[in-house]
């Protein structure tokens, strides 16, 4: 199939009368006639020159195929069923400078298209012309700041309350030092009360029901694990004890969700910290652990969605230079 490059037809006078006489007054056009409109030509057949030949049958112009796959993906439609509004659709015909009694293209020819673009490595070539054409007419402005969507992925971990989190965060680290430094771990912590406790995952399942006992015990959860901290970063314990990950993530999330003060009586008192501005505050959600087990896991909000786990965000896309077009996708 071979290409040569040619400005595209004006609209149809017949099918520009036909558009204003529907769309007159305060009725809005549809999206390919303000496209044709307000952008032109917006497409050159030049920018595809390298996908095509110079000899052969004459193919369809790429231009007009680029953007037939734009208005494609706008109104989500199978190649047949933009191969049917090509023939069908006025505002599409019109945007694209088509005859009345044009039959259009088959519905092939897109995936051909698509497939040329990709196998010469112009798949980011639409959307630069498209940016390059919305910034010339003052459609987009340079600067400023571009959300891009992101994708949420569940982490394979327990939803933990901070109850939870901070009691299985004192639980991992037991198992963690009990692995790695059984006989100091025993002279240090009474193991027969702690392992009452600690040998069952910490489950709000198995929390005191009255409203007054889940408090204390988050408390007690607290004061266990500020006890285990000072036990391993005592002056007699082993410098290697503070390097266990366990050990790092007990600290991280002590020192997230609870506040350790003095009173005047010199006794030590231990509390949850509270959401800010009632209590003491809390850290922000993209630095607060979830799970002892997943330490990049967070909580997410994405509109009526929350979960724990991670946002990915796409991968921004690489321009293509004369360099690297020779290399395979």
């Amino acid at each position: 199939m071979s290409m040569q490059a040619q400005g595209w037809p004006q609209p149809a006078p017949e099918i520009a009368a036909a558009i204003r006489a529907m769309y007159r007054g305060k009725r809005q056009a549809p999206l390919p006639v303000q496209v044709r409109d307000r952008l032109g030509e917006l497409f050159a057949d030049a920018a595809f020159t390298e996908a095509f030949g110079v000899r052969g049958k004459p193919g369809w112009s790429p231009g007009r195929l680029a953007l037939i796959t734009v208005l494609q993906m706008v109104e989500d439609l199978t190649d047949r069923q933009a191969a049917e509004a090509l023939r069908c659709d006025l505002a599409w015909k019109y945007c694209l400078g088509l005859a009345l009694d044009d039959p259009g293209v088959d519905h092939t020819v897109l995936s051909e298209f698509r497939s040329r673009v990709v196998a010469h490595q112009l798949k980011e070539q639409v959307l630069d012309l498209l940016l390059a054409k919305l910034q010339q007419v003052g459609l987009v402005a340079q600067g400023g700041k571009q959300r891009t969507d992101s994708t949420h992925v569940i982490s394979a971990v327990r939803d933990l309350n901070r109850t939870e989190l901070a009691g299985e965060a004192v639980r991992a680290c037991l198992e963690a030092l009990a692995t790695a430094a059984p006989q100091w771990l025993a002279a240090v912590i009474d193991v027969p009360g702690w392992s009452r406790r600690y040998a069952a995952r910490i489950d709000t399942w198995r929390l005191p029901k009255a409203k007054t006992k889940p408090a204390q015990l988050a408390t007690d959860y607290g004061r266990d694990g500020f006890a285990l901290l000072e036990a391993v970063y005592a002056p007699s314990s082993p410098v290697w004890l503070r390097q266990i990950p366990a050990v790092q993530v007990l600290r991280v999330v002590l020192l997230q969700n609870y506040i350790r003060t003095t009173a005047r009586t010199g006794q030590e008192v231990v509390k949850q910290r509270q959401a800010a501005p009632e209590g003491d505050g809390l850290p922000p959600g993209h630095l607060r652990l979830i799970s002892p087990y997943d330490t990049d896991a967070r909580w997410g909000v994405k509109g009526e969605m929350f979960w724990g786990g991670y946002k990915i965000q796409p991968p921004a896309p690489q321009k293509a230079t004369s360099s690297s077009r020779s290399q395979p996708v």
